[in-house]
C-alpha cells in the first residue's frame, strides 16, 4: 500500500526532495521502523537526525529532515523542511484534507485511551478504521497518527491529550473532527491550571476544531458541565450528552457481576442492552459516550453493541486477569497506567463490588496536581468505596497522606519505593485476593504488577473463558 509518493509529500510540506521514493508508513522510531516506513527525524529526547543512517540501513524509504544528517550521503533518498516538528504537522494536515473518513476526536480528564479503543472496536466491523496507537495524543502523537491514516479509511478516532493550557486547540484544528467527545473533566494537571473550570475549558478547546455540521459528545454528569454547555454555546457547536439522566444517551439499570457488566440504554429514545467483559460503571459512562459517538457518524448502533462485546480494557488501564496459584488465585487489576483523583476513585469503586474474601490495593502518588495535591490524596480515605477494602498498602510522600488517614484496620505498609514495594508485595497478599494497583506511570508500580504476574500463571479475565 502507498500512504506518501515523494511528490505528495514534498507539496504536503513545502520540502525539497532528491529521489523518488514510496512511504507505506510514517515513523519517528528507528527501533520500530519497518521497510517501507518514511523515518521523521523529530528532535525530542535526542536529535532524531542522528537515527536517520541506522533507519535507512533498516529499510526506510526516506527521512523527514532539516539538514543532511551526519553519516548520510548526499544522495540519500531526504525529504528537506526547514523544521521536521512542522514537516511532520503539514503532513498530517494534507492526509486529514484528503481523507474521506469519519473522524471523531476524543479528549478528557481520564477515560481517553479506554473510549478510543471501544470506538476502533466497534467501528471495525462497519468500514475500514484508523486510530491512534497506545496513548499517542501529545503534538507529535497527534499529526503523526493523522499522516499515517490512508486515504481510503471509513473511519478515524483519534486521541487528544494535554498537560498545559493552550495545547488542544493546535490538535483540533489539525484533526477537523466530525465528532468531538470529552470523557470527564476532573483534577489532573492543576498544577498548570487554575482550577478544574479552567480545565474544562481548556478540554472544551477540542469543538473549536470541528468539522462546520460536527457534533459534540458531552458528560452530563460532572460539575462542569454548565462549563461544557457554555462553551459549546460558544464554538457554535451542536452538543450531545451522555450519563445517567441525559436524555441523549443514558445509562440505565446498571448490574456487575464476576467479571462482567451489563445494562439498558437509552439513545435517542430507543432501549438497548449494553455488555462489557469487566467491572466498573467508569467503563459503562465511556462506552455510552462511544455509543453516542458512533451514533453521531452514522454507523449502526446493534452492530456497535456487538462488537462493544469482545472490548477489554488495555493493560494498566483496568486490565482484569487471573493469576493461578499454587493454593488458589489471585485476581489483578492493573491500572497502573495513570491515576488522577477521579480514575483513582474510579479504581476504588471497581475494586469494591468484587467478591473476593479480601480486597488489596496497592497505591501511588498521582502527580501534576498543583498547590493541594497532599490535601487529594488524604481526601481519598472519605471515599465511600475505599471502606469495602480490607488493606491498603501505599509508596511514595503524596501517599503518605492518605496513609497517615487510613482506618487502623486497613493500614497497611507505606514504602518510600515502588522497587521496596515489589519486593515486599508477595508477602502482603494471600491466595483468593482480589488487588488492585494503582499510580501515576512516573511512580513504576509495573514493579509490582510484573512481580505479582511471575507469582503464576497469568489467565486474562478467566471469568468470561
Amino acid at each position: 500500500m502507498t500512504l506518501w509518493t515523494a511528490a505528495e509529500a514534498a507539496r504536503a510540506t513545502g520540502g525539497t526532495t532528491n529521489r523518488d521514493w514510496t512511504a507505506s508508513g510514517v515513523s519517528i522510531d528507528s527501533r520500530s521502523l519497518q521497510p517501507g516506513d518514511l523515518f521523521v527525524a523529530l528532535n525530542a529526547a535526542r536529535d532524531g537526525h542522528e537515527f536517520v543512517a541506522d533507519a535507512l540501513a533498516k529499510g526506510a524509504c526516506a527521512a523527514l529532515v532539516s539538514r543532511t544528517p551526519p553519516g548520510v550521503s548526499c544522495d540519500a533518498p531526504l525529504l528537506t523542511v526547514a523544521d521536521v516538528q512542522q514537516g511532520l504537522e503539514d503532513l498530517g494536515r494534507a492526509a486529514r484534507a484528503r481523507a474521506s473518513a469519519k473522524v471523531v476526536a476524543i479528549t478528557g480528564s481520564a477515560g481517553k485511551t479506554s473510549t478510543k479503543e471501544m470506538l476502533r472496536e466497534m467501528l471495525a466491523p462497519q468500514g475500514a478504521t484508523h486510530a491512534s496507537v497506545a496513548s499517542y495524543n501529545n503534538h507529535w502523537g497527534v499529526p503523526l497518527t493523522l499522516a499515517r491514516m490512508a486515504r481510503d479509511m471509513d473511519f478515524a478516532v483519534i486521541e487528544i491529550g494535554m498537560n498545559h493550557p493552550g495545547e488542544i486547540a493546535p490538535l483540533a484544528l489539525q484533526t477537523r473532527p466530525d465528532v468531538a467527545v470529552v470523557t470527564t473533566v476532573a483534577e489532573a494537571h492543576l498544577e498548570a491550571f487554575h482550577d478544574v473550570a479552567e480545565i474544562a475549558r481548556e478540554k472544551a478547546s477540542l469543538m473549536g476544531g470541528l468539522q462546520v455540521d460536527g457534533i459534540a459528545v458531552l458528560n452530563a454528569e460532572i460539575e462542569t458541565a454548565g462549563v461544557l454547555e457554555l462553551e459549546a454555546s460558544k464554538y457554535g457547536s451542536k452538543a450531545l450528552w451522555f450519563g445517567t439522566t441525559s436524555s441523549d444517551a443514558q445509562l440505565l439499570n446498571l448490574e456487575q457481576t464476576g467479571n462482567a457488566t451489563s445494562a439498558e440504554v437509552l439513545i435517542s429514545g430507543q432501549k438497548y442492552k449494553m455488555h462489557l467483559k469487566t467491572i466498573g460503571r467508569h467503563f459503562a459512562i465511556n462506552a455510552l459516550a462511544a455509543l453516542l459517538a458512533v451514533q453521531s457518524i452514522g454507523a449502526d448502533l446493534r452492530q456497535a453493541l456487538k462488537a462493544l462485546e469482545m472490548w477489554q480494557p488495555g493493560l494498566g488501564r483496568g486490565a482484569r486477569e487471573k493469576i493461578r496459584l499454587a493454593d488458589g488465585t489471585l485476581d489483578l487489576i492493573d491500572d497502573a497506567y495513570n491515576a488522577n483523583p477521579a480514575s483513582m476513585r474510579a479504581a476504588l469503586d471497581m475494586i469494591s463490588v468484587s467478591s473476593a474474601p479480601r480486597r488489596i490495593a496497592f497505591l501511588g502518588d498521582m502527580k501534576e496536581l498543583g498547590l493541594n495535591e497532599v490535601d487529594q490524596h488524604r481526601a481519598l480515605a472519605q471515599w465511600p468505596a475505599l471502606s469495602t477494602l480490607d488493606q491498603i498498602h501505599t509508596v511514595g510522600p503524596l501517599m503518605q497522606a492518605l496513609h497517615t488517614a487510613l482506618p487502623r484496620k486497613m493500614l497497611g505498609m507505606h514504602f518510600t519505593s515502588s522497587a521496596e514495594m515489589a519486593k515486599a508485595c508477595e508477602d502482603l497478599i494471600k491466595p483468593d485476593d482480589c488487588v488492585l494497583v494503582k499510580a501515576s506511570l512516573s511512580m513504576g508500580l509495573q514493579q509490582v504488577v510484573d512481580v505479582l504476574r511471575k507469582l503464576g500463571h497469568s489467565e486474562p479475565n478467566a471469568d468470561n473463558r
